[in-house]
């Protein structure tokens, strides 16, 4: 292959790859739960067996090599001549670990430097040991022969040319002293009829006269059951053929064992095709689709929009100015389908842009597998919701905090098996990894069935680390206490391990949330467990939000956390610990005038009448800001403010309005994490 089509199919290759690990990683780490899944086992195979052959096909030899030594071990797992033991899987995911390195060397110029000798050697004493042990029989007639899904391609491929697959078995005398040489013979002989596409045992396996007296073989040709039997029979030290049609249908029904009628002896055995039924298949056709590609047309569909509701404004104002005249019906007419018409588009090219969040959770069963082999831990790792989809930018986003959770929870969270035996738990514990959408949202949750959280052993902690005094601990409350662990430098941890201990870890899950406008809650039980509950917006480039003025300055504040409006008198407002704050059905809230916490410079006194009052929330968390007016609900645009302003305090962003002026899109957890601050601070003076 030149170096033009190596750079055509380079990426293609690549991006197949580091799907077919992402299955393996999963799938094996499954297989040590699932020891006697042949399902499983089989689809590890096939994986296993595909990529062997595109890096093959590809030139890079010691991906080939290395899948092709696993592919034994495989096969042998599959035919139930080794058993799936803690040691295979380890030595399996070695072999995972070594092939991602090749993938990674691939890319960058150097697969050569990487060393596979090793664990090619670990594989073939597996195999080896296996071939000098095994007496097993080979596998009959009365079942169809394994296929895997390139051997299936390359069926459908030769009966498109008009030629037909059958299954061969060949019985050799029983005094055959040449067993490797009589294969060897069947297949030269074949070789003219057609092409073999599968071997069982392996051609490795015939050529070292390790197996019994017979053998089986996939075959393609273009000739018929007799002349194939025939051409086989011509060898000495034959006993028996057996050929039959095989028929790639999901309903294979087995068909009789005739070697035991009488005059089958010398003649070809021709079975009835297994019976076909009609399947309805859908195919889905797919296309991978440059990233960059998505976000251009993403950027794009944003202009439309906000030149959407500019179009729908303009149309109004005519109106307003000229009635109902042909024109401005026209101009209406237009406006709303252009309307219609980019709402759709909208739609579909989220929905191009939305994936299953299992391209994150796939990586988690090994991850947790290998941090509970290392910390002495026995854990049920349970994840649901893998099909859930969500903005690809928000996935990017989420790894990191859902791999620090994960770690808290082995680490911090699960006993180990003695203690739990001792407080009458399981032996194992579980972790329950899980995403469902509520209305407008993603919710992912990470729960376990650990030793849960103790709110005074919390606040106890941060006074031994400095991080806050006595005098601030006794006034926490619950909640309060909990989210002492979101603070830098705050750790339980005795001891430093390699999992955690350094007082690193919460404080980046929350400052990744707050980046993509997440949020996260926490429910525990002291000896019962911890739940982490994470809310995040399903896209952060498009969302529906509330737009409020103050003095000539429009802001947005995110539907998403805004809990209600209501309008609030100034004598309803009192005063408590210098805070102003308001009772809303029994319950205190803290005011703020959202001036004040933007750091605008104006009078926030309250005079005469009404004020509107915007109650937003974040968990648990509730503060109404006031503001001049409400404008009501809109849909707008995510625009970054970009390198020349930087990052405000309070400020995500900015929108376009229908009129052209620009909206400035409010940060709730930033304004909160600041007035949180300056309470922290109030109450510390």
């Amino acid at each position: 292959m030149n170096e033009f089509d190596m750079s055509q199919y380079l990426s293609l290759f690549l991006d197949e790859a580091e799907e077919q690990l992402q299955q393996l990683d999963e799938a094996i780490v499954l297989l040590e739960q699932e020891p006697n899944n042949r399902e499983l086992l089989n689809k590890i195979f096939r994986i296993a067996h595909t990529l062997k052959g595109s890096s093959a096909s590809m030139g890079f030899e010691k991906m080939a090599t290395l899948t092709h030594r696993m592919e034994s071990v495989l096969d042998f797992l599959r035919q139930g001549k080794l058993v799936v033991t803690p040691a295979i899987v380890d030595l399996l995911l070695a072999c995972l670990d070594k092939l991602k390195e090749l993938k990674d060397g691939v890319s960058q110029g150097h697969e050569g430097e990487v060393d596979i000798e090793a664990l090619v050697r670990r594989l073939e004493e597996v195999s080896s040991k296996e071939r000098d042990e095994d007496s097993s029989p080979p596998p009959s007639l009365d079942r169809p022969l394994e296929l895997d899904d390139v051997e299936e391609n390359v069926i459908r491929a030769a009966e498109v040319r008009g030629w037909r697959a059958y299954e061969i078995k060949v019985e050799l005398e029983p005094d055959c002293r040449m067993k490797g040489a009589r294969a060897f013979l069947v297949f030269n002989n074949l070789k003219d009829l057609g092409e073999i596409i599968k071997s069982e045992p392996h051609t490795q396996e015939l050529e070292a006269e390790k197996f019994e007296n017979s053998f089986r073989l996939a075959f393609v040709t273009k000739e018929d059951a007799d002349t194939i039997a025939n051409v086989i029979k011509s060898i000495s030290e034959i006993k028996e053929v057996f050929v039959r049609p095989i028929v790639l249908e999901e309903d294979r029904r087995p068909l009789p064992d005739t070697s035991s009628e009488p005059d089958a002896s010398k003649s070809p055995v021709v079975g009835e095709p297994y019976p076909k039924r009609d399947v309805e298949r859908r195919v889905t056709q797919t296309v991978r689709v440059d990233v960059q590609r998505l976000e251009a047309l993403m950027n794009l569909v944003g202009e439309l929009v906000i030149d959407r509701t500019r179009l729908a404004e303009i149309s109004t104002n005519l109106r307003n100015r000229l009635g109902n005249e042909e024109l401005v019906e026209a101009l209406d007419e237009i406006s709303m389908h252009i309307g219609r018409i980019t709402s759709e588009l909208q739609e579909e090219i989220m929905k191009a842009r939305m994936f299953p969040i299992d391209q994150v959770f796939n990586r988690f069963p090994r991850m947790v597998r290998d941090l509970a082999h290392k910390a002495g831990k026995e854990i049920e790792f349970i994840v649901e919701g893998r099909e859930t989809e969500l903005d690809r930018t928000v996935i990017e986003e989420i790894g990191d905090p859902l791999i620090h959770l994960l770690r808290n929870a082995i680490d911090h969270g699960i006993e180990p098996p003695e203690e739990r035996v001792r407080l009458g738990k399981p032996r194992h514990g579980t972790i329950i990894l899980k995403a469902f959408h509520q209305e407008n949202q993603i919710v992912i949750t990470v729960q376990d069935d650990g030793r849960g959280m103790d709110p005074e052993v919390l606040k106890q902690r941060a006074v031994e680390r400095g991080i806050i005094t006595p005098e601030v601990a006794a006034r926490l409350s619950k909640r309060e206490a909990l989210d002492l662990i979101f603070l830098p430098g705050f750790s339980t941890s005795e001891r430093v391990t390699d999992v955690s201990g350094r007082g690193v870890g919460m404080d980046i899950v929350k400052a990744h949330l707050e980046k993509i406008n997440g949020s996260i809650d926490i429910k525990t039980t002291p000896g019962a467990g911890t739940c982490f509950t994470i809310k995040l917006p399903l896209t952060l480039a498009i969302n529906r939000s509330l737009l409020v003025t103050l003095g000539e300055q429009v802001y947005a504040l995110p539907l998403a956390n805004v809990v209600e409006i209501i309008e609030v008198e100034p004598h309803q407002v009192r005063r408590v610990q210098q805070q102003e704050v308001v009772v809303v059905r029994g319950q205190v809230l803290p005011l703020m005038h959202l001036a004040k916490a933007l750091g605008i410079k104006r009078d926030c006194s309250f005079t005469g009448n009404k004020a509107a009052v915007v109650i937003v929330g974040l968990a648990e968390k509730r503060v109404g800001f006031i503001v001049d007016t409400l404008i009501g609900e809109q849909e707008i645009v995510i625009k970054s403010l970009g390198n020349y302003i930087g990052k405000i305090p309070g400020i995500a962003g900015a929108t376009i309005m229908g009129d052209g002026r620009v909206a400035l899109i409010l940060d709730v957890h930033s304004l909160l994490s600041l007035l949180e601050t300056e309470a922290q601070g109030a109450l510390a003076s």
